[in-house]
């Protein structure tokens, strides 16, 4: 290949604004407007990548998202590992490295893994590297495949917007059909969105003939473009419409030429138009990944939008009509083009002085470092620096496979298209297999039909008109040489009829055996030729072997679109009491619990924290503690079937629950594992309140609302997050209830009137306020809820009532220890991901309860049903020593050998009993209260004996005091 840059011409490029970049150290000149590809192909560079694996010398391909092979890291502002160079703008002073090659692409130290190809085909690291461990080869194995390098000194220039739309129609692609059907839209009144993945709109206008209402092509996109910003209408270039999501939510992800992060947006139309057009494919024969070797459309691209001549010796292999344009427009800028065509006849007029040779294919391409020639079928041998190959065209139907749509193979076209329509999605163009301007305004036209009445005309094509004959030419089994199926991850033949020996015939398999259409390129230029081998090997049809699933994204997408904005409190935002100034006006020392900001104690502060945190502990046993509890779930389950909506959620039977009382129980995972736990209030006959764990009040009402969604309508049951409209004070200890008779509540606290797992409701200064008689200390407790911004008059009173009865303020430390000394349990603290209801020693509903339940069926697995799992228990240690450590493990000797049987879970000092206490999850822990066991933390061993969890009142009388 010796391409060249031509003195005029090149519709994306301005010639007055020069630039120049570093390649691999190597200084680039290049224009305003170029790629970096179309920069290198204009200074002659051949060599700009090595192979993923076997490190062969790679050269450029397309000249869009298609490109396989040229994948660049750019340094800088703009820094990006595993950037197309096809869609990579070159801007002045850029610096861009090639990938996978060791210094550089041109001499890369690694070529000679290409020696050893026949030893290390597709999936030999499967079987090579089992023995006698893949741990021993992993690190290298692991550095070897990456392809980019991250700079580790890059930092950001700023955040990625984030921005939601809606809009009537969105069209994703801004190529003839794209335009007309935005156009054809925006005439029936509606809001439309146009997206193309290219800095201008106009597709295959921009560098194919055509003429369309009696004026030149690239004049009637300027004035559709105009007609479109003129009506209000949202036009965004740069943007590829990455993903299609449930519900028609469409991400899109918009890049800026100034250098500012990428914009995600979030749109959600009510109809998608698909006009995303066509790929076209490689052709195979031997050695056709050399250098110098391009798809004959990027050829002509690369011609018309960047004047780059790719070569002067050039030979155009085809196999259909479209690479006709592309050998004439060559030879008028001067180039000697032979033409090869493998059909004999239904050929267009071979273009003036173009050589033409038909009924031939090529079988072989010749060069190291670079194409010098090809050798046909028949032995004749052709001089080229490059080699252009047409072998027919893929429609782009990736997002309507997203969608779920699903594809019809198509003879005539040797392609698969769109099959039954999608709701709410129509696709058009090439994209629906249309070839010539006419074909692709009907086809336009009838995807916008079912929208309305438009007062816009169907453009008419009045120019040249493409025509779509094509004879299928499909990678043959047995067929000699080395002939790649995907270059981006170096599958061959070869590897494809490895798979099949080996009995890898299913698509999907063979996509993970082969990692054919995996990585970047999803299999762009390589699925479809991938699949007529697999078909032609197992003697099926194209159709019968079927295609892999399409998923998202279409092309990468920088990780910090994604995340925009969130990052510290904005990607998990720091939850605050209502009350939290007048805590810190207290005393309290803050800090992070399950996403809430909450006193931890008050006053003592390092070394003195302890200290404070056993006073507290001790001060609320002795008299009465106040604790701010507003973090607590209070979720409101509300309908004519909320008593079935919550005995389905819950372990236990709740439907028995009386109005004014209340109930302890579990949720379950699906797999049986305890999700959270908590009380349920019954406040009436229809209305429930879900009083669940702090840290777990936006899992839970997500819960709620998907089995809401999933079993039952809006009419049967509605979910009302509560939770930060009321502050929760709670009151514990012996003198809860004399402290609570000061406030006037205008509520008998006798314990006929409000017994314990009851609720009651008065007022407080002319305010509602809902007494809820449930513990979490094993104390005398009352849960006090009020309007959060009624709550600060409240707590003052109860604090300075409080003083007559030596009252206590608590933070969340202390009452880990009084919650610890009953045996009571965090979830996510004292349980663990495989932690089972009856683990923590809560068997009946597993045995007694009939009606269906979340997780039911996942607690009489085998697993659930083992002798030996982990039970909940108290250990207790000899009197004198220290708390246990949480986290260490409870072992046993076998063998010479140490064997974990359990964990600590939980560790405190108790001030109350002098003592320490602690939970944890010991294999059978239930049967063997009162036997020693080992526990060893970080090297060191301790004797423990385990006990019942609860160390403190085990009568439960204190509740009653």
């Amino acid at each position: 290949m010796t391409a060249s840059r031509l003195a005029t011409g090149g519709s994306a490029i301005d010639r007055s604004r020069p630039i120049r970049f570093s390649f691999d150290g190597t200084t680039v000149h290049g224009f305003a407007g170029d790629t970096i590809a179309s920069a290198l192909l204009a200074n002659d560079v051949a060599v700009v990548g090595r192979s993923f694996k076997y490190h062969r010398p790679r050269g450029i391909w397309g000249a869009g998202v298609e490109e396989p092979n040229a994948l660049v890291d750019v340094g800088g502002l703009r820094a990006t590992p595993n950037t197309r160079a096809t869609t990579e703008p070159a801007l002045d002073e850029l610096v861009a490295m090639s990938v996978n090659a060791t210094p550089n692409a041109l001499a890369d130290r690694n070529a000679f893994l290409d020696r050893f190809s026949r030893f290390i085909p597709a999936a030999f690291y499967y079987k090579t590297f089992m023995w006698p461990d893949w741990h021993m080869f992993e690190p290298r194995i692991r550095a070897m495949s990456g392809l980019g390098k991250v700079d580790t000194d890059w930092t950001s220039s700023g955040t990625s917007d984030q921005i939601n739309h809606h809009c009537d129609v969105l069209v994703v692609g801004a190529g003839p059909a794209g335009l007309a059907a935005a156009s054809l839209a925006a005439g029936t009144g509606l809001s439309v969105m146009l997206v193309d993945d290219q800095p201008k709109p106009g597709g295959s206008l921009g560098h194919r003939a055509g003429g369309i209402d009696g004026k030149p092509a690239t004049a009637w996109v300027e004035e559709t473009v105009a007609a479109l910003a003129a009506g209000g209408h949202l036009i965004l270039p740069s943007t590829t419409a990455f993903g299609i999501y449930d519900h028609n939510l469409v991400g899109l992800n918009q890049r800026h030429p100034d250098g500012r992060p990428d914009t995600m947006r979030r749109v959600r139309p009510r109809h998608i138009v698909l006009a995303t057009g066509a790929i076209e494919r490689p052709l195979p024969f031997a050695n056709n990944d050399l250098p110098g070797i391009l798809s004959a459309d990027a050829a002509l691209a690369y011609l018309r939008r960047h004047a780059v001549l790719v070569g002067h010796r050039i030979v155009v292999a085809t196999n259909n009509d479209s690479a006709y344009e592309v050998a004439g427009a060559l030879v008028e800028v001067g180039a000697d083009v032979t033409l090869v065509d493998i059909r004999r006849d239904g050929m267009p007029a071979t273009p003036a002085e173009v050589r033409l040779i038909e009924g031939r294919a090529l079988a072989a391409a010749n060069g190291k470092l670079r194409v010098e020639g090809v050798t046909l079928d028949d032995g004749t041998r052709l001089d080229a620096d490059c080699v252009l190959v047409s072998g027919g065209w893929t429609p782009t139907i990736h997002l309507f496979g997203q969608a779920r749509g699903k594809l019809a193979w198509s003879e005539a076209r040797a392609a698969f298209l769109p099959g039954d329509p999608v709701d709410g999605i129509a696709v058009a163009g090439a994209a629906a297999g249309a070839v010539s301007l006419s074909e692709v305004f009907a086809n336009s036209a009838k995807a916008v039909a079912s929208l309305g009445q438009t007062k816009a005309a169907v453009p008419d094509s009045t120019g040249p008109e493409a025509t779509g004959g094509i004879t299928a030419a499909w990678p043959m089994p047995g067929s000699k040489g080395r002939i790649w199926i995907d270059c981006q991850n170096d599958v061959t033949v070869k590897d494809v009829e490895l798979a099949a020996r080996e009995n890898f015939v299913s698509v999907e398999h063979l996509k993970r055996y082969t990692t054919l259409g995996m990585a970047t390129d999803q299999g762009k230029t390589s699925n479809l030729p991938g699949l007529a081998l697999m078909a032609g090997i197992t003697g099926r049809t194209v159709q019968e072997v079927g295609t892999t699933t399409y998923r998202p994204p279409f092309t990468p997408v920088p990780l910090a679109s994604f995340a925009g904005e969130r990052a510290g409190e904005l990607m998990a935002p720091v939850r605050r009491l209502p009350l939290e100034n007048v805590h810190r006006a207290s005393g309290a020392v803050f800090q992070e619990y399950g996403g809430w900001l909450r006193p931890a104690h008050y006053g003592g502060r390092d070394a003195d924290a302890d200290g404070a945190v056993g006073d507290e502990a001790r001060r609320a046993r002795q008299s009465v503690a106040l604790f701010d509890g507003s973090t607590l779930g209070k979720i409101e389950v509300i309908g004519p079937k909320a008593a079935e909506f919550v005995d389905f959620i819950y372990y236990n039977t709740m439907s028995t629950l009386k109005p004014g009382r209340c109930r302890y129980g579990f949720m379950l995972s699906e797999n049986g594992v305890v999700f959270d736990d908590g009380v349920l209030v019954r406040l009436d006959e229809h209305r429930f309140i879900v009083s669940c764990s702090s840290s777990h009040v936006a899992a839970v009402h997500a819960r709620l609302e998907e089995w809401r969604q999933d079993r039952f309508g809006r009419g049967a049951v509605y979910i009302h997050n509560a939770t930060s409209e009321m502050a929760t004070l709670t009151v514990s200890g012996p003198n809860a209830r004399k402290l609570l008779q000061t406030l006037d509540l205008v509520l008998s606290l006798d314990d006929a009137d409000l017994p314990h797992m009851a609720i009651g409701h008065g007022t407080y200064a002319g305010d509602e306020v809902r007494i809820a008689r449930v513990s979490f200390t094993g104390d005398r407790s009352y849960e006090i809820s009020i309007r959060a911004d009624r709550a600060e008059p409240l707590w003052a009173h109860l604090r300075k009532a409080g003083q007559a009865f030596d009252a206590a303020v608590i933070g969340l430390e202390a009452l880990m220890i009084l919650r610890a000394e009953k045996g009571f349990i965090v979830i996510g603290k004292d349980t663990d991901g495989t932690t089972l209801p009856h683990d923590l020693g809560v068997e009946g509903p597993r045995t007694k309860r009939q009606t269906e339940f979340v997780g039911r069926r996942s607690l009489f697995t085998e697993e659930a049903s083992r002798g030996d799992r982990l039970q909940l228990v108290g250990l207790t240690v000899p009197q004198g020593e220290a708390p246990l450590p949480t986290g260490a493990h409870g072992i046993r000797r076998s063998d010479g050998r140490l064997h974990s049987q359990g964990f600590v879970t939980s560790s405190y000092q108790s001030p109350t009993l002098g003592r320490p206490v602690a939970l944890g999850l010991i294999e059978r822990g239930v049967a063997r209260h009162g036997e020693a066991i080992e526990i060893q933390h970080l090297g060191k061993v301790r004797t423990a004996t385990i006990a019942a969890p609860c160390a403190f009142d085990p009568a439960g009388e204190r509740l009653h005091a």
